[in-house]
């Protein structure tokens, strides 16, 4: 069956339509579509959300465009499997979401007066409560990554007052977790190591180094994956010039390849 497909649109309410329209017609004739579930449609869509981490890193606009056209297919997606199961519709969905920051936002919305941002997650921390959550953490996933949960964590409780008052008392806290962790390895304790122990001490030391961050304004998680593209760099570079040389790493010393690192370091 052949469709004509809709014409682009000029405004957001227009596009949108457009794109309910293109994703519902895939929905009805393509077997691909057709067979997708929520459940085959997770895993597309995490990954989506890491390609538009990658892009927004890398400061590529044109590329965080693309992504975030793939995510908003993929909730309207979301959206059009529950409609056919009689739970709930696109209409449904972004109702509520604006319902939520329309409650959530009573110093917009309503009476209440904030002094700032602070004050601004205070309120929104006691309206989820409120709401019939039980805890201040019962909004953070329990699938997140480790490192991003440790953030989400400390946000969270800051947003209702449980927080340090200086920089100065978080990394005391980081310097006291370290000198805990490096007592696991002391090289004059005669007995052996105990790794459940120096792995319990090592998780309080990157919760601390993650508080630290959080406390004076870095991203821990955008701040690591840019040491990670950053090293991978200059790998690469350690792998070309060996393949240059003749040589393979594993045929390299430690210094010869050390040549090479310091050489990626001045790119």
């Amino acid at each position: 069956m052949s469709h004509t497909p809709p014409p682009p649109q000029h405004t957001p309410a227009k596009s949108f339509e457009r794109l309910l329209s293109v994703l519902y017609t895939l929905r009805m004739d393509c077997p691909w579509d057709k067979k997708q579930t929520m459940e085959t449609l997770r895993h597309l869509s995490i990954e989506e959300m890491y390609e538009l981490g990658d892009a927004i890193l890398n400061q590529d606009l044109d590329e965080v465009k693309k992504e975030l056209g793939d995510l908003m297919m993929h909730l309207v997606f979301y959206a059009r499997i529950a409609e056919e199961q009689g739970a709930f519709s696109i209409v449904d969905v972004l109702n509520s979401v604006c319902d939520k920051l329309i409650t959530r936002h009573p110093h917009i919305y309503g009476d209440v007066n904030v002094a700032g941002e602070e004050d601004v997650k205070r309120n929104w921390e006691q309206i989820k409560l409120n709401e019939g959550n039980k805890s201040v953490l019962a909004g953070v996933p329990r699938s997140l990554p480790a490192l991003v949960k440790a953030y989400r964590i400390q946000d969270k409780v800051r947003g209702v007052g449980f927080d340090w008052e200086h920089k100065e008392q978080v990394w005391q806290k980081v310097e006291e977790e370290l000198s805990e962790f490096k007592r696991e390895f002391d090289v004059t304790q005669a007995q052996a190591l105990d790794t459940e122990k120096a792995e319990a001490e090592f998780g309080d030391l990157l919760f601390s180094l993650v508080n630290y961050a959080r406390f004076v304004g870095i991203n821990p998680e955008n701040a690591l994956e840019r040491t990670n593209k950053k090293f991978i760099k200059r790998f690469t570079h350690l792998e070309r010039r060996a393949a240059e040389a003749g040589k393979t790493l594993q045929e390299m010393t430690l210094a010869e390849m050390d040549t090479y690192w310091e050489e990626a370091k001045s790119l």
